[in-house]
């Protein structure tokens, strides 16, 4: 390895360890959570050990958080080898809280929006944060408890289901009206 690489790699696993809590939730690997469950659950349990700590119950009551994922959730956090990863990585350094979030507001609040076809002005990660940063949350799927759905060009399947549930469809321009009052 090049010295210029190695240097690059111990720079990117520095940064790392400043990533927020749901980042390292999803990294852990635990069955039945993703990026979405991770950012869910670090909404509720802002730190490591407050997680860790959760009963079986809390974590069941973790809005779109199942019995089944909050189980997997609970079993994980109580191996002795999780215990000891979390110890190692904690003497490392590794951020364990949730970072705070700048929210522009909570105009969002408790919405779930659907992204779909292609956006002019912003990318799917940029649309995501803005939707995040104002207390929303994106879904990848539509359904009954889609607030919006934010169509772009091209926009294909999300948007046919959307129009038979009977789910609000806006437009990128609408979307720009809506972050900006």
């Amino acid at each position: 390895m090049e010295i210029n690489s190695l240097g690059n790699l111990i720079e990117a696993i520095n940064k790392s360890k400043e990533n927020d809590l749901y980042q390292l939730i999803a990294a852990l690997g635990i069955r039945h959570v993703g990026i979405n469950a991770a950012k869910t659950i670090a909404k509720t349990y802002t730190s490591m050990d407050e997680l860790m700590n959760a009963s079986l119950e809390d974590l069941s009551n973790i809005e779109d958080i199942g019995n089944i994922t909050a189980n997997s959730i609970y079993e994980f956090f109580k191996q002795e080898q999780t215990i000891d990863l979390i110890q190692k990585l904690k003497e490392s350094n590794v951020n364990m809280t949730t970072k705070k979030s700048e929210n522009v507001s909570e105009k969002f609040n408790n919405m779930t929006f659907v992204l779909t076809g292609t956006l002019e002005k912003y990318t799917r990660d940029e649309a995501t944060r803005i939707i995040e940063d104002m207390g929303g949350r994106v879904s990848n799927t539509v359904s009954k408890k889609t607030t919006y759905v934010l169509a772009g060009e091209a926009a294909g399947g999300k948007l046919k289901k959307a129009k038979e549930l009977g789910i609000k469809i806006i437009s990128e321009k609408k979307f720009e009206r809506m972050i900006s009052k």
